[in-house]
Formats: C-alpha cells, sequence, structure tokens
C-alpha cells in the first residue's frame, strides 16, 4: 500500500506549467546525484542536448479556416488503443526518485489511458506494478549473458500479463556519464567524497522521508535472486559489468522470440540499414532511440533519424520514438516526422520526483493540451493525418 507522497515543493510558489518546471521541482526535490542521473548524459552530452535543440529547431506550419472543433488524439499502437500516442519509457533506478515510483507511474499511465513500460533495473518488481494497477504494461529488457535469468524475467512479465516485450539493443557497452562519474555513482571513493554524498542525501530532508525510509525496499526488484548483495551499488554495478553482452546479434532475437509469444520491440534503432534488418528479423516495432544522449556521445539527434528510419521500413513495422520530447508539440512534430507514437522518460521522471503520480498525471494532461493546440492551429484533426505538409520545412526540406 503505497503512503501519500508529501509535496517536496510546499515553499515554492511555482505552480507547474511544463515539464520544464517539473525538471526544476526535481531538481529541488532530490539529492544531486539522483538528479543528475535523471538529467545527465554521456560525455560532454552533446547528443542530450541536441535531442531537445533539434525537435525545437522544428517549425510547425499554422494554418486557419478548417474546421477543428473536434479532434481526436487517440493512437493503436501494437494493437492497443491508446488515449494517446505516448508510452512511459523504461527508467531505470526510478523508485530512487519517489516513494514505489514505477507503481505510482503505472497508475498513472492507467489513468490516463496510455502504457507504462517496466524497467529491468526498476527498483519495484514486475509482481508489485501488477499488484497494484489493472490495466496491461510493457516489460523492458536487455539480452543478458544469463540466459536464464533473462527467459525467468520474460515468463514474469508474460505472467503478469504483459504482451509487449522492449528489447533494449543499444548497451553492447555502457557509455561514460561524467555526472555520475563525478557524484561518485560508479567507482570507489575516497572519505571525503563519501562526506560530500552524505551531506547531499541529508540536506534534502524530504527525500530521506519520503523515499530513504518511506519507500523502502529500495532494492532492485525484478533482479533480486540474480545479483548478491544487491542492496549494495559497488555489487550491483559488478553484476551489470557481467552480464551487459557485447556479443549479442540478431541470432539473440530469435531465441527472444522462442521464449517470447508476444509483441517485441526493438529499441536503440538510429540507422536507415539498422532498422531495415530489425523489419527483417521480425520485430513488431523499433524505438528511433539514442538511449536519451546516455550513451554515444556526437551521435544524430532522434528527430533527424527518424525520418530516414520511418522511410527504410515503411509499413512493415511499427516506428515508435524517443529522446528530447518536452512538449505535446515535440509530440506532434514527432508523429509529422514518421513517428506512430513518442516514448517520454525524463519528463515522467521529473514529475514523479515533484509530486508523485499526481504530478505524472498532470504531465500526459499537459502534453494533451499542448497537442490540442499544435493540432487545431496545423488544421488537423486526427493523428492519421499528421505527415511533413504539417511541418514548416525549408524549400526542399
Amino acid at each position: 500500500m503505497l503512503r501519500p507522497m508529501t509535496s517536496p515543493d510546499r515553499s515554492m510558489q511555482l505552480a507547474p506549467a511544463s515539464i520544464d518546471d517539473y525538471r526544476e521541482l526535481a531538481r529541488r526535490a532530490l539529492p544531486r546525484q539522483l538528479f543528475d542521473y535523471i538529467d545527465g548524459g554521456a560525455y560532454a552530452e552533446r547528443t542530450l542536448a541536441e535531442n531537445v535543440e533539434a525537435l525545437r529547431a522544428i517549425k510547425l506550419r499554422q494554418r486557419i479556416l478548417r474546421d477543428v472543433s473536434r479532434i481526436d488524439l487517440g493512437a493503436t499502437v501494437l494493437g492497443e488503443s491508446l488515449r494517446l500516442p505516448v508510452i512511459l519509457a523504461p527508467v531505470g533506478l526510478a523508485g530512487m526518485f519517489a516513494p514505489r515510483a514505477e507503481v505510482q507511474a503505472a497508475r498513472a499511465a492507467e489513468a490516463k489511458g496510455v502504457r507504462f513500460c517496466e524497467s529491468t533495473v526498476s527498483i519495484c518488481s514486475i509482481e508489485e506494478v501488477r499488484a497494484n494497477t489493472t490495466a496491461p504494461f510493457w516489460f523492458q529488457l536487455y539480452v543478458m549473458r544469463d540466459r536464464g535469468y533473462a527467459k525467468e524475467l520474460m515468463g514474469r512479465a508474460r505472467e503478469a500479463g504483459c504482451e509487449v516485450l522492449v528489447l533494449t539493443v543499444d548497451l553492447a557497452v555502457v557509455g561514460a556519464r561524467y555526472r555520475d562519474t563525478r557524484n561518485g555513482m560508479t567507482d570507489p571513493i575516497p572519505l571525503g567524497k563519501k562526506l560530500v554524498r552524505a551531506w547531499d542525501i541529508v540536506s534534502h530532508p524530504g527525500w530521506v522521508r519520503d523515499v530513504a525510509i518511506g519507500g523502502k525496499p529500495l532494492t532492485f526488484g525484478n533482479l533480486e535472486k540474480a545479483v548478491p548483495g544487491a542492496r549494495n551499488p559497488a555489487a550491483f554495478k559488478e553484476w551489470v559489468d557481467s552480464q551487459f553482452d557485447p556479443s549479442v546479434s540478431y541470432a539473440d532475437l530469435d531465441w527472444v522470440r522462442e521464449n517470447w509469444p508476444g509483441k517485441i520491440v526493438l529499441k536503440g534503432i538510429l540507422d536507415p540499414e539498422d532498422a531495415r534488418d530489425a523489419a527483417a528479423a521480425g520485430a513488431d516495432a523499433i524505438v528511433v532511440s539514442n538511449h536519451g544522449g546516455r550513451q554515444l556521445d556526437s551521435v544524430a539527434a532522434t528527430a533527424h533519424a527518424l525520418p530516414r528510419c520511418a522511410e527504410a521500413v515503411g509499413d512493415r513495422v511499427e516506428v515508435l520514438v524517443d529522446g528530447g520530447v518536452r512538449s505535446g508539440l515535440d509530440v506532434v512534430k514527432m508523429l509529422s516526422l514518421g513517428a506512430k507514437a513518442c516514448l517520454i522518460g525524463r519528463a515522467w521522471a521529473y514529475a514523479v520526483a515533484g509530486r508523485g503520480q499526481a504530478g505524472v498525471e498532470h504531465v500526459l494532461t499537459i502534453l494533451e493540451r499542448e497537442m490540442q493546440v499544435a493540432m487545431a492551429l496545423t488544421g488537423h484533426t486526427s493523428l492519421d493525418q499528421l505527415g511533413a505538409q504539417a511541418l514548416d520545412l525549408p524549400i526542399g526540406g
């Protein structure tokens, strides 16, 4: 049973009106090491920034005198009817941002008629999310060296009623996230740094009360059987380093298909040739993604990669996208560039850290309202009408 979350922003006069406002709430609510974990990216964070800037640079094409009195934002994604073309993306360690955050987010998704995707490295287990919700949710999986445990996780997800498996394919090796390194989250640290981290935590008493104490147990719910010393961050990092498998290939996708009878989504596609290969290998959908700028820096922004990947696969697979989506206008832009739906990660992570389930529901309401405006003022009444004509592209664009 979840305790009501105490809002960490009582002293603030800010009424959040945008995802950027929720980012600020999260910055204030969380110890810096946790906020940086959500907010940061790999290396110099150029791709992280470019994901956002690429979308901001795209202009919508405003049109007038069209009957836009009825606008339908409903979408069908992998056979599931959604109120909005939005999925809450898998976010690792989310339960460190708010008490039982994965459950809160899944409840918010259910309330707003969209889907939640549970991460392999979540704090709440698949079974806990299932016990606290009634709507279906998706499950994200890494292909681990321990294929037996990966198979067990797939079985648990199926038992919980998951029909969509999101296979993350861009983690053959882990990119260096310098904010995490500076904050001492990745390597052994000296005593002085430990004291700095301890002060970072105790200077956020609301987080200590609501999450560190009120949100227990802070273990990796899906991995407790697999990770020796799962409560120990160093032991967990050692396990992760040993389990990410750089030998994973399309042959492993065949193995996943043998063990998963539902839909399979490949997340981490940026190149049109990889998109074609994924379609040929029998994926039901792809997610055009650079892992939110958290893996290889200096790769293409997803808004730039999306049209090429969508063109490469045509209607053979459904094309989803993530990266840089900070508004409903961004969702409309991504759909106009060829996506069927958008996954949002940081947006819901900021919201759950700032205001729990109510914050996540509000972020989805914000996206819905912004999409309504963007659709109306570009002269569109349903998502299937969107395309390049909704964008103010340069001549020859």
